[in-house]
């Protein structure tokens, strides 16, 4: 997700766009910015980098398993097929 300081630094890019004349008005505007992009990321409920990585482990580990376990399953119907012979 990001940080405060990225934050900071599209605040700052927005605040630059504004017009000289409302300099003034460039902390407040600032200040917004930074309040109105933190409040809309947290509504976007993202994850970290970190935990999207932690998430894609457990996967791969679920995913091995369950492989492992289809191919016991169709082992031990091959075995009960050949005794029903």
């Amino acid at each position: 997700m990001m940080d405060r300081q990225d934050i900071d630094q599209i605040a700052l890019r927005l605040v630059s766009l504004v017009p000289p004349g409302l300099a003034q008005a460039q902390q407040d505007l600032r200040a917004n910015f930074q309040d109105v992009l933190a409040q809309g990321l947290r509504r976007l409920d993202l994850v970290t980098r970190e935990e999207f990585e932690v998430q894609s482990q457990v996967l791969a580990r679920t995913r091995a398993k369950v492989d492992e376990l289809e191919r016991r399953v169709a082992e031990l119907e091959a075995a009960v097929a050949a005794r029903g012979s």
